[in-house]
């Protein structure tokens, strides 16, 4: 039988990475399954890599082990896999990373699917999620040009050009071994390595294609990742570039011809990424800077497609003063947002976006510059789950600190021009990395946020930062993972004490939530025993209230509604259900809805929800933008280990926790208490306990009166207004 997949495995100096990424791709298929095979380079590796590679080789035949003499590198080691890969396609997976549950099987059927097509696709790409030092992860942030896109269904390059814009890296991308033997490109050596053939494989062929599930798991900005290191191999970038021409100008070159329209994009993205180096501090080595940039404008001198016209804007005159090697010219520009005044009439037709501000090149320049202007103490700048929104405590305090210190300006963060249009009618915001982003986070006095500013934002003496979280804890947190590393997913600990150590307050929600985060976040803050502001909407809410948000929702009168709301599990990348909401609608009838809302971390949601007309109605509210409206809403909560059975236990209803991997969670994540000895109501472990459960109405009221005696003791309705008499200057 022959082999679907080959998955080559570049391993060096990531012995404690190693054992997660093997178990993602051994244990994800019992070992019967033997159509696909690990290529495991040791190239080389100072640790135990080695001897893992040996040990787990040995319990598993799929696994190979290459045992290089010489460090090759991470283009080297894969080149020294690919003569012995066997498998349809290949897969080139960094070592230090990971996959979700089930990807190896869904990725052979992918490719059991392309063996039935007329053309099978050259390259699949992958959804994927990043994760960071401090455990927060990110859904794939150019998801949005995929998804919809023709790449679903199979096209070229060509076709669909805003590929350009999203990850140019090769471990989200699965090649058609024999495709990618014939196009005769080879990775490069050094820093940058996969890109000289990510391009070439996506400019020629003949059908590109889109899995729209979250395969791969990509840490971000760890320790020793090329992003993050200050190094002269920077440079080696260029020799890719020319590696990606040298291809391009092949007069016998394989695959679909390349219009002159792609190689200028081609271009356009080499001297962005180029220059995004160049700019980004503590990347290039300062003795290599006037190398580094001298190598750019030779790049422009040898690879500048004919006609090539420069783009508009500050970017134009960027790419101008690249192309001339005005090396500081270009860091006046970037210092000031001006150009010195020998240049300015040679520039003068884009004076005007010259003085719009700087763009990202400058972005730390121009906030260095703002930190040297005094802080503003009427300013208060507020964010909520990695600038998603208005969400959260952050709001409610933004709310009565409107109410209780008018004169204190409040300013949120968010990530992009459309959660800026999302925001509530006269709510202040800034984008991200905008000149009046940078602005008022060197200048404001005030910070409230439910997880951490940027790092690179740092903390000037005088300022106020008040740390809220977003829920309160069963499962462990912070320096509790010390000792979890499957559940710390590479945690940058160090990192994180550094956050910690910027914060003046720690909301709290209840003494259990007090005494954890202080073993977990350990500082010298000041804790705030206030309760979540985030609750004080539950605490006071009227009967007016619900009815209103009932209809908003469209509940029909008389049904019970159920909010089905299951945690992100770390590792599974998508929503990964283990409830069968349709079968759960059957046993429930008619007189019942279901409100199914996904973890915001997913971009995937339940799928189709008809299960016919003698089932309740189930309707997902995943988009929904506030969770308190549900709660408001629903009868009933149904969760696993979310931290929203504590919130919506200050309502005083039912509470179902459906817990089928209850052990399995335990373990591998570490909780805080024994969920099934202290429950906020009934607890299941299957489809027909929960159904039962649900059917009985509020079987166990006696528990949940225990629950909120232990987590809702200060959730009165003025957690909000203690928070902010605490921090801000309120007078009276």
């Amino acid at each position: 039988m022959s082999l679907l997949l080959s998955i080559v495995l570049p391993v060096h100096g990531v012995e404690r990475f190693l054992p997660r990424c093997l178990d993602s791709i051994l244990g994800d298929t019992p070992a019967a399954e033997s159509r696909f095979e690990v290529i495991a380079v040791d190239d080389l590796s100072p640790d135990g890599c080695g001897a893992i590679l040996d040990e787990y080789a040995a319990r598993d035949p799929r696994l190979r082990v290459l045992h290089l003499t010489e460090n090759q590198g991470l283009g080297g080691a894969r080149a020294a896999a690919l003569p012995h890969v066997r498998g349809e396609y290949v897969w080139f997976v960094d070592s230090d990373d990971w996959l979700p549950e089930r990807t190896v099987s869904v990725i052979l059927d992918e490719v059991r699917h392309e063996g039935r097509q007329a053309v099978p696709a050259d390259v699949l790409i992958t959804d994927f999620t990043h994760v960071y030092p401090d455990g927060a992860t990110e859904p794939n942030p150019w998801r949005h040009v995929l998804l919809g896109s023709p790449l679903v269904e199979g096209c070229t390059l060509a076709e669909h050009p805003a590929l350009f814009q999203t990850v140019m890296s090769v471990w989200n991308k699965v090649f058609r071994r024999a495709y990618l033997e014939d196009l005769g490109v080879a990775f490069g050596r050094g820093y940058y390595e996969d890109i000289s053939v990510t391009y070439p494989a996506l400019l020629a062929a003949e059908r590109l294609r889109y899995v729209d599930r979250p395969c791969y798991v990509y840490r971000r900005n760890r320790d020793g990742a090329i992003t993050a290191t200050a190094s002269p191999k920077h440079a080696d970038v260029f020799a890719q570039y020319d590696a990606i021409f040298a291809f391009l100008d092949r007069p016998d070159r394989p695959g679909r011809p390349v219009p002159t329209s792609l190689r200028t994009l081609v271009f356009d993205r080499t001297v962005r990424q180029a220059l995004n180096v160049y700019d980004t501090p503590g990347l290039v080595p300062v003795e290599r800077r006037k190398d580094f940039f001298h190598g750019i404008s030779r790049h422009f001198a040898h690879h500048r497609p004919d006609g090539y016209q420069f783009p508009g804007g500050v970017r134009g005159v960027q790419y101008r003063l690249a192309a001339r090697g005005a090396r500081i010219a270009y860091a006046e520009l970037r210092r000031t947002g001006r150009l010195p005044r020998e240049l300015k009439r040679s520039a003068r037709a884009v004076a005007p976006a010259v003085r719009q501000g700087v763009r990202s090149g400058a972005r730390f320049t121009a906030y260095n510059a703002f930190r040297r202007l005094p802080l503003d103490d009427n300013l208060a700048v507020y964010a909520a789950y990695w600038h998603r929104g208005y969400a959260c405590s952050p709001a409610a305090i933004y709310e009565k600190a409107k109410e209780l210190v008018p004169e204190i300006r409040g300013v949120w963060v968010v990530e992009n021009r459309a959660q800026g249009a999302a925001m509530p009618a006269g709510v202040p915001y800034v984008i991200v990395n905008t000149p009046a982003y940078l602005k008022v986070m060197a200048t404001a006095r005030y910070f409230v946020n439910n997880v951490n500013f940027p790092h690179t934002m740092a903390k000037r003496p005088g300022t106020v930062h008040v740390q809220t979280q977003h829920g309160t804890p069963l499962k462990a947190m912070g320096m509790d993972l010390r000792d979890r590393p499957e559940a710390a997913g590479g945690m940058d600990f160090d990192r994180l004490q550094e956050a910690v150590d910027r914060w003046d307050f720690l909301v709290s929600s209840n003494p259990h939530t007090s005494e954890h985060f202080a073993r977990a976040f350990p500082g010298r803050y000041e804790m705030l025993d206030t309760g979540y502001p985030r609750n004080d909407r539950l605490a006071n809410a009227t009967p007016d209230e619900v009815r209103a948000m009932r209809e908003r929702i469209g509940l029909r009168p008389g049904r019970t509604a159920v909010l089905y709301a299951p945690t992100h599990r770390e590792g599974q990348g998508g929503y990964v259900p283990l409830l069968d909401v349709k079968d759960l609608a059957r046993r429930l009838g008619p007189s019942y809805t279901l409100l199914v809302r996904t973890h915001y971390f997913h971009t995937t949601g339940p799928g189709d929800l008809d299960a016919g007309e003698d089932a309740a109605e189930i309707v997902d509210v995943s988009a929904h933008p506030a969770v308190e409206d549900l709660y408001l809403a629903a009868d009933v909560l149904v969760t696993d280990y979310s931290s929203m059975m504590f919130d919506y236990a200050v309502l005083d209803r039912p509470i179902v926790v459906f817990a089928p991997d209850w052990d399995e969670y335990r373990r591998v994540r570490g909780v805080y208490f024994d969920l099934f000895a202290e429950p906020p109501g009934a607890v299941t472990v299957d489809a027909d306990g929960l159904a039962e459960a649900l059917l009985a109405g509020d079987a166990d009221p006696a528990a949940r009166a225990r629950f909120r005696e232990k987590f809702c003791p200060w959730d009165d309705g003025g957690a909000a207004e203690r928070v902010v008499r605490r921090v801000f200057p309120v007078s009276g």
